[in-house]
């Protein structure tokens, strides 16, 4: 969809688009690359050619500001994931002065973010190191592991168990001098600044926080106390770098969850940091890790513009620059800009999904920008110590592969017009081949339609995709069914089968009753469709509804029937969905937000199977918190007459009255259009969910690798 982004009214230029000024040095606009972890350096913390290539391609998207995450100061203590960037020694200088020549050779500036993980550096103690606090800290408690997935467990929880060094004087003068051997390094190197990372519950933030810094002496007790160890790296710092080198500190606005730090404790703090040497505030929150629905709450939120009334309330104390973050849409940053709450937007997801947004934004290009749809794909790699992807743009963290077709087919036919269809024709018509399209229904999306209606980021990825489409030559053909003969009439040199899953109803006892739906029969009469499942579950007055909608096209605009589905629907007031995964609990949400009572049943022993675990984490909280009740782990499932009956996990026999029951489960992978066509002869590649279902990320990444493989010998 459309952004629509405010002008300076005198000159007419965006704000975000315009120099600004960070000390001595001036940046070409106000959007930073906010630092990220991710888990592209070598094992050993030296800089990789990929993580070289991951920076240049921001370099090249024309970002004023690049701040290189996670930089660690004192590694491989500290050391907060694997493959961490270090700056702990002059070993390192020689791979962190060629990522910052790569970066420069592209007309971009490069900060290094000095890190020390102090006691959230859990993963320091797989190279053998302790992890490094004020004080011992309070006993972990919360329903944080309850949201993994037994295999995503595994991964998190592999390693060995850190212990825990309370620092002593000496070891306070240790890292504080490590702060300023590595700012003399990221100088050495060539960085144009550094962010110095007072938060996250990190080291620097450990000591600010009284909820973690209990001492008794120098560096603990008040405010200014327990701000002194940040205070001395600061201005250690400054002393190393000089006077006129940039130097901006990343402070947490509050600690959510618990008794930490508060906005009142940073908006103190932070005029304590411009003294000691800051030339800039980075401002960004943390949160009680033990509660899951927290870790999309503080420094990576979900609600939108999470930290801007923060912001403003720090750069009202302070007279430097105030580096903002959190979701911030374009528009709601250019008045943010306007308004004085902030002097420069830092972003991270959105330049992961595009790199390119802020060339795009100056050349008035903003609906090309791909959207982040937000389901947390980047982040969550984090947790199961993965480098970083997108689900969206596949080339991020793997900029070093070639994404290029090496032999570009003349002619293609693409079958299937979803998600993944869009995107193999995008990319073929972008490499020069003459795509056809083909998709059985009267619009582009398949099921990713259904998916933006129950979870709004999604349309915008619908919403881009069908803008390239109409913006490319490649020919669509709606309301069109593949057939072998068809496809052959159009002798293709490449056929491309990128089909949805097969939705059958799985066999459960009683699932042939008016009142049970499947999942694509919801959505047929949510969007207008029709078929003679639905014909035989819905009442006359229903049918008539949805047909005057797909008249009018009021079904194809999904934004009005999210607003009007929370008027009328054609569903009972109590919904037992069966089938905990993706599908089951965004429709769960969905659902609850339109009033209705929710029950989730189950087989699998963990609920929220294909979302990524951060965003599972949020969304089944909220469902408990909007009183939904979930039953993972179910057996013996069977549908009466009006009423679901099963074993809970605990074997306890139970029953649950429903008007209607939506069965979310049961879609596999269907090869047969793409075997029938090898057979005839045509030379056929295969992915999505017509494979096995993969979701938004499998459909574009799938697209991806295959217009990639084209031509290219199979690896031995």
């Amino acid at each position: 969809m459309p952004v629509a982004v405010a002008r300076e009214s005198n000159s007419g230029s965006l704000r975000l688009s315009a120099p600004g000024r960070i000390g001595s040095l001036t940046l070409k606009n106000r959007i930073f690359v906010t630092a990220m972890g991710v888990s592209l350096a070598n094992e050993d913390g030296t800089v990789s050619q990929r993580l070289i290539d991951y920076h240049i391609a921001q370099a090249r998207g024309g970002a004023g500001m690049i701040v290189m995450g996670v930089t660690g100061v004192a590694w491989p203590v500290g050391a907060v994931q694997p493959n961490q960037t270090a700056i702990s020694h002059d070993r390192f200088l020689p791979g962190l002065t060629a990522l910052v020549e790569a970066v420069h050779a592209q007309g971009s500036r490069i900060a290094a973010q000095l890190h020390h993980g102090g006691l959230v550096a859990s993963y320091s103690a797989n190279l053998g190191e302790a992890v490094w606090g004020p004080s011992m800290p309070a006993p972990f408690h919360g329903d944080f592991p309850d949201y993994f997935l037994p295999e995503e467990m595994t991964a998190f929880a592999g390693g060995a168990v850190p212990e825990v060094k309370i620092m002593t004087l000496d070891d306070i003068d240790l890292a504080v001098e490590q702060f300023a051997a590595a700012a003399r390094r990221a100088v050495a190197a060539g960085f144009d600044g550094l962010e110095i990372h007072g938060g996250h519950g990190y080291l620097l933030s450990s000591f600010v926080s009284p909820a973690s810094n209990t001492r008794a002496d120098a560096y603990g007790g008040d405010l200014p106390g327990r701000a002194r160890l940040l205070l001395e790296v600061v201005g250690r710092v400054r002393a190393a770098v000089g006077p006129d080198f940039p130097v901006w500190v990343k402070i947490d606005s509050r600690e959510m969850g618990k008794a930490g730090i508060t906005l009142n404790d940073a908006v103190e703090l932070a005029p304590m940091v411009e003294a000691a040497g800051a030339d800039a505030i980075t401002v960004t929150a943390y949160h009680d890790v033990g509660q899951g629905k927290l870790h999309s709450a503080s420094n990576i939120p979900h609600e939108p513009a999470a930290h801007l009334a923060a912001a403003a309330a720090i750069r009202a104390a302070v007279g430097v620059p105030v580096i903002a973050s959190g979701r911030v849409e374009l528009e709601r940053g250019e008045q943010g800009l306007n308004k004085g709450e902030f002097d420069f937007l830092a972003m991270g997801r959105k330049l992961l999904a595009d790199p390119e947004l802020p060339m795009k934004l100056e050349q008035g290009r903003v609906h090309e920008i791909r959207p982040c749809i937000y389901c947390y794909t980047c982040v969550s790699t984090a947790y199961l110590r993965e480098q970083v992807r997108c689900a969206v743009r596949p080339e991020t963290g793997y900029e070093d592969l070639d994404w290029a077709p090496a032999v570009v087919p003349q002619r293609v036919v693409v079958v299937g017009g979803g998600p993944g269809g869009m995107e193999a024709a995008r990319r073929l018509s972008q490499a020069g081949s003459q795509v056809t399209l083909i998709e059985k229904s009267g619009r582009l999306g398949g099921t990713l339609r259904f998916a933006a209606l129950a979870y709004e980021p999604n349309e915008r990825l619908l919403d881009w995709l069908r803008g390239e489409i109409e913006r490319s030559d490649v020919e669509v053909r709606l309301g069109t069914e593949a057939t072998c003969e068809l496809v052959a009439r159009l002798r293709p040199d490449k056929v491309i089968v990128a089909r949805g899953a097969v939705r059958d109803m799985p066999p459960i006892p009683g699932n042939d009753q008016d009142f049970v739906l499947s999942g694509d029969d919801l959505r047929g009469m949510m969007l207008g469709e029709d078929s003679a499942e639905i014909r035989r579950k819905t009442s006359w007055a229903t049918r008539i509804a949805t047909k005057l909608g797909a008249a009018t096209g009021a079904t194809a605009n999904l934004e009005l029937v999210r607003k009007a589905t929370h008027g009328w629907m054609p569903l009972g007031k109590r919904i037992v969905i069966i089938g905990g995964e993706l599908v089951g609990c965004e429709l769960a949400e969905f659902l609850l937000e339109r009033g209705r009572e929710v029950t989730i049943v189950g087989e699998a022993p963990r609920f929220g199977g294909g979302l990524l675990l951060v965003r599972r984490m949020r969304l089944l909280a909220e469902l408990r918190e909007h009183g939904s009740a979930m039953f993972p782990g179910a057996t013996q499932i069977a549908i009466g007459a009006k009423n679901v009956r099963f074993a809970d996990g605990e074997g306890v026999d139970r029953t649950v009255e429903a008007d209607h029951v939506v069965v979310a489960m049961g879609a596999h992978g269907d090869s047969t259009l793409a075997d029938t066509l090898r057979v005839a002869g045509l030379d056929v590649v295969e992915f999505g969910d017509g494979t096995g279902v993969t979701y938004i990320e499998g459909a574009i990444r799938g697209a991806a690798e295959a217009v990639a493989a084209m031509g290219r010998r199979a690896q031995k």
